[in-house]
């Protein structure tokens, strides 16, 4: 469904140390919780933090790390690649999403391809216009940060 580079493994495996040792009072094991809201500049946005599965989750275990996704943001990931940065000018977790027909300049928010939400409407706060580069039909990578 998903998949994780070794770069984003081994990002994630520092970040859940850091969160709780991995394992919670309860046994549930934590993992990154990924997932879609309405807004941004192109109408989507990704949702990232550490927390464990919830009832109708999918979860992708690979590398040792989890990815938990809920069944509504499911459609608009599938096939999606996780993959982890680190530079001097910008770090963070990148999302390579072929189910995005553009993402938006400030590299948060996407555009599903099969146009099931449209973007934010011009003019209004958070809308295209606000972003540098937003627009670019082939542009699929987004940097979650």
């Amino acid at each position: 469904m998903i998949s994780i580079t070794d770069a984003a493994a081994d990002a994630l495996r520092r970040l859940l140390e850091d969160a709780e040792s991995g394992v919670q009072e309860d046994g549930a094991r934590p993992g990154l919780k990924l997932g879609v809201d309405r807004g941004g500049c192109a109408g989507l946005q990704y949702a990232m933090r550490v927390g464990v599965m919830e009832e109708g989750d999918y979860v992708h275990e690979e590398a040792g790390v989890r990815v938990l996704i809920d069944r509504e943001s499911l459609p608009f990931v599938r096939g999606s690649t996780v993959d982890y940065h680190e530079s001097l000018n910008d770090s963070g977790f990148k999302i390579t999403n072929p189910n995005a027909a553009r993402s938006c300049g400030c590299g948060t928010s996407f555009e599903p391809a099969d146009g099931s939400v449209a973007p934010a409407d011009p003019g209004s706060e958070g809308s295209i216009d606000d972003c540098e580069g937003a627009g670019l039909p082939d542009e699929k990578d987004t940097k979650i940060r």
